[in-house]
Formats: C-alpha cells, sequence, structure tokens
C-alpha cells in the first residue's frame, strides 16, 4: 500500500532531481523515496546515539579502549 503525499521543492533541487532520474532511468518518486528511507534510518541511528549519551547507566569507553575491543 502507497500513500501519495505533495511536497514543494526549489526549483534547482527539482532540476536536479529531474536530471538523476533521468540518468539513473528510474522514477523521481523513487529517488525521493529512497532519500526519505535514508533520512529516517540514520535519524534513528542519531536519536539511539543520543538516548545512550544521555543515559547515565551506560557505560562510557574511551577511543583508546573501542580501537583495542575491535582490534585496531
Amino acid at each position: 500500500m502507497s500513500t501519495t503525499i505533495s511536497v514543494r521543492l526549489p526549483e534547482d533541487m527539482a532540476n536536479n532531481l529531474a536530471d538523476v532520474a533521468s540518468e539513473t532511468e528510474r522514477s523521481k518518486s523513487f529517488h525521493i523515496q529512497k532519500a526519505i528511507e535514508t533520512y529516517l534510518e540514520e535519524f534513528a541511528d542519531v536519536q539511539i546515539a543520543l538516548d545512550r549519551l544521555r543515559d547515565k547507566d551506560d557505560p562510557l569507553i574511551s577511543s583508546e579502549e573501542l580501537r583495542a575491543e575491535v582490534g585496531l
């Protein structure tokens, strides 16, 4: 199931989107959907990081400890 959503873009962004769609032979909707998916994934990652940063019970480790743990 899909939902139609309207969005206004600055003209230069709309032109860039049209160019990318043409070059990739994919629809503008495809690229907009992929961009939103990426944004939402990144947003979720940032929220998790911020929640962990604010959690006083979540232990912090130094960058040296992290490097040693992953073998760098």
